[in-house]
């Protein structure tokens, strides 16, 4: 059974998806604008929803961290960017991908 958790690098522009200290998976990502940027801590996926509407493209995983979550885009050009209102953006195919391997309570880590 794998022991899968999520690490973002923000300096990276990159999640990992870790199975123990392996990184299986690895995903470009925009982030928070200078303005709102992304926090970093240690938090947990506590919901998730496919077709959330609006911005957040085909998949919404949400975070600890009130307001914060880990989603797809419907603006495939804005990753790798400082776009975001610091919640962790996708591209759609990533993030259904992604969810598929974590589940409710996988740990994230965000790091500077």
């Amino acid at each position: 059974m794998p022991n899968y958790s999520i690490v973002v690098s923000l300096s990276d522009r990159r999640l990992y998806l870790k199975d123990g200290d392996q990184t299986v998976l690895s995903y470009p990502v925009g982030i928070g604008k200078i303005a709102t940027q992304t926090p970093y801590g240690q938090f947990t996926i506590i919901n998730k929803q496919p077709n959330p509407g609006g911005p957040f493209g085909a998949f919404w995983m949400g975070l600890s961290k009130p307001h914060y979550g880990i989603h797809g885009t419907n603006a495939p050009w804005s990753i790798g960017k400082l776009v975001s209102h610091g919640c962790i953006r996708m591209q759609n195919k990533d993030v259904l991908e992604l969810q598929e391997k974590v589940s409710i309570g996988t740990p994230v880590t965000i790091q500077p």
